[in-house]
């Protein structure tokens, strides 16, 4: 068995110094010592009747994380940094909300650079380091019970401290298994949610990406560029080479002898033969 470094709990104080109240960037930060899923509490809070733009929520443990198509995946206790977030969507059009997930990933990366770590991004929401997964992205939009504006729930899942034994996935790393020497949560938090609270702000007031945000994904992007293979809903699968990001966050695959816009599916990148 592999040790594990230490792992505290979150500490809720520490993390909204700054970061949450008045005039910063996020309006309430939470934490909580286990649950099934972030998303799903700021989920239910919604619709429930609670106002969650601004709304932070983290745990130390997340028994029941979930992921696109509904997947769920779990990692030990004070393991992984585990975060929820709400965003007001009423300055953007539903055709720039795509860019909301990858605008976090963008987020995370320039986080984790400043933690002494260059991570890729591959389309539509997965965080990679030296070809595992490092973290997930999801967003779900929420359904107020009185609606007053449109509200979209963020989660992420960053692996921290997760050992090789430990891992869910033969695919999954963690920045204690890259040798990062940032391993405390309430740092990467604090770093997290200052460049996320920033992206939203300016993807708010652009209404969807603006032109610093397009560069940047362009830049941190492991799928751009490469010849990959997209399994889409309804068992249709295309192949080709990953041309751009169009303007509302679809991937865009030149097959060859044609160009496929792809909104959502499971993207790999093809190794040469």
């Amino acid at each position: 068995m592999e040790s594990q470094p230490p792992r505290p709990p979150l500490d809720a104080t520490v993390l909204r110094d700054g970061l949450a109240g008045p005039g910063l960037p996020w309006r309430s930060l939470d934490v909580i010592a286990e649950t099934g899923s972030t998303n799903a509490d700021l989920l239910a809070r919604a619709a429930a009747g609670g106002d969650i733009d601004g709304a932070v929520l983290l745990a130390d443990h997340q028994t029941a994380g979930r992921g696109r198509h509904g997947r769920q995946w779990s990692a030990p206790p004070r393991s992984q940094l585990a975060l929820s977030v709400g965003v007001a969507a009423d300055t953007v059009p539903t055709s720039g909300w795509g860019w909301l997930t990858l605008a976090t990933g963008v987020a995370v990366a320039d986080a984790l650079a400043e933690a002494g770590l260059q991570v890729g991004l591959k389309w539509p929401n997965d965080v990679i380091a030296k070809d595992g997964k490092l973290a997930g992205i999801l967003a779900e939009v929420a359904t107020p019970k009185q609606p007053p504006k449109p509200v979209i729930v963020v989660g992420l899942g960053l692996n921290v401290t997760m050992t090789a034994d430990e891992a869910p996935d033969p695919a999954a790393v963690s920045l204690a298994m890259l040798g990062s020497s940032v391993l405390d949560r309430n740092i990467l938090a604090e770093k997290v949610l200052r460049h996320l609270a920033a992206r939203i702000s300016a993807w708010r007031t652009a209404g969807g990406a603006d032109d610093a945000l397009a560069a940047d994904y362009r830049r941190h992007s492991c799928t751009l560029g490469e010849r990959v293979r997209a399994d889409m809903p309804g068992e249709q699968r295309v192949e080709g080479v990953a041309q751009a990001i169009d303007e509302t966050g679809r991937l865009v695959i030149d097959t060859g002898g044609q160009t496929v816009t792809v909104s959502a599916g499971d993207v790999t990148r093809l190794r040469p033969n």
